[in-house]
């Protein structure tokens, strides 16, 4: 049995807990479409390898933060994702503005702000484009020739509310701080 509380972002399983995030979206797909499937304008709501690495490579570089630059080559081993996959990621970062080259023999990355300034949202729209569950919804104002007689438009925008909500309200800072209760190393 499937318990979920959009909401507050979380997702219960009698299996136990996956990354709360892409729970959450699994669950929906699985609302609409009985499994991550395929509508017309192709995959529904499935964030991608490469921004769900970007993520945990932000997550590393904040964890691993000793003022000291952080090289790709101890990320890829840490995280179990390969050096050339980490630069694509990086590369675009970079471009971004969100970590900082340093280069030479004791270059690495380090972040551009602190982990705080970044929401979920800011890093996966860097690599994936519009969160939006539908096209129509890419953009700040609908295009949508049929938004007027469309009624499954409603469920859209509830659901972009709700991913929104999530994935804009929770920092790389708290992604840092959830590890850390994780790993036994609360503090109060």
């Amino acid at each position: 049995m499937k318990r979920w509380n959009l909401s507050l972002g979380k997702v219960l399983t009698g299996k136990g807990e996956r990354c709360m995030i892409e729970k959450m979206i699994f669950i929906l797909c699985q609302y609409e479409y009985g499994k991550y499937g395929k509508g017309k304008d192709g995959v529904i709501m499935r964030i991608s390898t490469k921004g769900r690495y970007a993520l945990r490579l932000m997550l590393d570089l904040a964890l691993n933060d000793t003022g000291e630059p952080v090289r790709i080559k101890d990320i890829s081993e840490r995280q179990g994702i390969s050096n050339k996959y980490l630069e694509q990621i990086i590369s675009t970062l970079t471009k971004a503005g969100v970590v900082k080259s340093l280069r030479g023999p004791q270059g690495g990355y380090r972040l551009a702000k602190k982990p705080e300034q970044y929401t979920v949202g800011m890093i996966l729209r860097l690599m994936e484009g519009s969160l939006s569950p539908v096209a129509c919804l890419d953009d700040d104002q609908n295009v949508c020739g049929k938004e007027n007689e469309c009624i499954t438009i409603l469920l859209w925008k509830k659901l972009d509310d709700a991913i929104k909500g999530v994935v804009d309200t929770v920092t790389l800072g708290d992604l840092v701080e959830w590890h850390r209760n994780k790993a036994g190393d609360y503090i109060i």
